[in-house]
């Protein structure tokens, strides 16, 4: 049985915010408490696959202390979930939730899918290292100050992004890096990953990282090998030439020898939907090989990035400022909209292209609508008016695009190497963090698995569901006490009804909460109960 608590330690405790029972006294409480929480009568899944069974767990000091049938440990405060199902706080491996939470940390929207922790770094792009207001140079260890400052609601791991080294050493320029400047750039990935970084992750096919050769990507993920972490990679082409890229990745995870994870796996056009078969083929060949390899994806038959991508990225070439002028340059023209085109008949269509967001003050009412009914709205070309938005919001248009299938979808989910990721933001129906107009993966991930691909689809089972959302996320980025609801984890806890649980966000209305997370408890904190916001006492995560 857990030590009991002292009377002392109980008051420092206090002092630094934990919850005692209403009305109770509080020096008497602390005589009689084995624990700061127990959740009593949930039906437990564990997070590593097996059933629920009812029972109650303890928490202290942040820690699971015990888990079992009717505990006789008592607690400073007790819940009772029967009925509900009680599981380890969502992993999300590949989040961009980092972006709000300096204006607002408290991450309304991952709260209340049961998110307790996201992976950052994503796509190539980290938050550091970075240029200083001064012309410093800000390496990745500051980001831990930053998160500090911050003290956001969830736990924040983050991967070193290989695009951002890129940048900060050999610019936006299309060209090998010189061996100069890839020593330097595997002397960065070196200091992140001591400094704690969860794995390195590459976007290729956004600039600079689209311009990287797989002889650089693997240097640069030689040094995840000893320590065990995945090289994740948004792959540099996920439609025609998905094959090539799968076989891409598995080559620079083989030659650096290091395990592999496929970012938000997808089959994307029309004409693609039926080589998920040949993907699956070249994945499991890989594994059975011996290669450490894994894929993650989002609930929805839509992704979100930037307009450009619909661009050639050869067009990108030297940034913003050059793509913008090679866009009406007499060379250049002309091959970029036959290109740009295509992309879009691949698609199907620019109907198929949603406006999220822009920069630019005129063009915010386009947020939220197709880009082909918009621009015939206005009379005009669907292209030229996709120029016309990049120009005026210099290059900054976010975009959903629907090319997806549902099948296949169900099927990535379900294979024993898929995993469950949001690739999205976090926001909130008020304030600072409700921006432009999203892809409701954001809002809704979580819940939407747990409602529509296990309770209304059966493509999972719950107990699996569970496990691609916890254990198998969390030991991907290498955070061996997270994602587990056994005695000794990290605190993260979720309780929710299976009968109702629910994303409610839409692509046409995407500021809606789910229904059905009934309580989240973050590093022992209670987080959510009921609707009810509660302590921020997510982290840094250092792997």
């Amino acid at each position: 049985m857990p030590t009991v608590l002292t009377r002392r330690s109980f008051v420092v405790r206090l002092a630094g915010g934990a919850t005692a029972l209403a009305g109770a006294p509080a020096i008497l409480l602390a005589s009689r408490a084995d624990a700061d929480l127990v959740l009593r009568n949930g039906t437990v899944f564990d997070g590593l696959g097996a059933p629920g069974r009812e029972r109650d767990v303890a928490i202290r000091d942040g820690r699971i202390v015990a888990v079992g049938p009717k505990l006789t440990l008592r607690g400073a405060r007790e819940i009772d979930l029967r009925g509900l199902a009680l599981v380890p706080g969502f992993v999300d491996i590949h989040s961009h939730g980092d972006g709000s939470l300096s204006a607002d940390p408290r991450a309304e929207s991952l709260v209340r899918q049961g998110v307790t922790t996201i992976v950052v770094g994503a796509d190539g792009g980290s938050r550091r290292p970075r240029r200083g207001s001064d012309g410093s140079t800000l390496p990745f260890a500051t980001l831990w100050s930053e998160l500090d400052g911050v003290k956001p609601a969830v736990n924040v791991a983050s991967m070193i992004g290989l695009g951002t080294v890129r940048g900060h050493v050999v610019g936006d320029a299309n060209r090998p890096a010189t061996a100069e400047e890839l020593a330097r750039m595997v002397a960065i990935v070196e200091q992140a990953l001591a400094d704690g970084a969860c794995g390195a992750s590459t976007g290729l096919e956004y600039a600079p990282g689209a311009f990287a050769t797989r002889e650089e990507l693997a240097a640069l993920c030689t040094p995840l090998a000893r320590r065990g972490l995945a090289y994740a990679t948004h792959m540099r082409n996920e439609d025609d030439r998905l094959l090539d890229s799968i076989d891409e990745s598995i080559w620079v995870a083989r030659t650096a020898g290091c395990k592999l994870q496929i970012s938000h796996l997808k089959t994307q056009g029309p004409r693609n939907w039926p080589r998920l078969d040949e993907a699956f083929a070249r994945i499991d060949g890989a594994h059975r090989a011996g290669l450490d390899v894994a894929f993650d994806r989002y609930p929805y038959v839509a992704y979100q990035t930037g307009l450009s991508n619909m661009f050639p990225v050869w067009a990108l070439d030297g940034g913003t400022r050059a793509f913008l002028e090679r866009l009406g340059a007499a060379d250049t023209a002309a091959r970029i909209r036959q290109e740009t085109q295509a992309k879009s008949v691949l698609v199907g269509g620019w109907e198929n292209v949603q406006i999220a967001n822009v920069r630019a003050a005129e063009d915010k009412g386009a947020e939220g609508a197709r880009l082909g009914a918009r621009a015939a709205s206005l009379g005009v070309d669907p292209y030229d008016y996709a120029v016309a938005l990049l120009r005026r919001s210099e290059g900054s248009v976010g975009t959903v695009v629907f090319a997806m299938s549902e099948e296949n979808l169900e099927r990535i989910l379900a294979h024993p190497r898929g995993m469950v990721c949001s690739d999205g933001g976090a926001f909130a129906v008020e304030g600072a963090a409700r921006r432009g107009h999203p892809h409701p993966r954001g809002l809704g991930t979580y819940p939407r698995v747990l409602g529509r691909y296990v309770r209304e689809r059966k493509a999972l089972t719950l107990e699996e569901a569970v496990r691609k959302m916890t254990s198998l996320p969390a030991s991907r980025a290498g955070l061996k006490d997270r994602g587990r609801l056994v005695v000794g984890a990290a605190a993260d806890v979720v309780a929710f009804d299976p009968a109702t649980v629910s994303d409610r966000a839409t692509f046409a209305e995407p500021f809606q909460y789910p229904v059905g997370i009934e309580l989240v408890v973050v590093n022992g904190g209670v987080s959510l109960e009921k609707g009810e916001r509660g302590a921020a006492t997510g982290a840094g995560l250092r792997v």
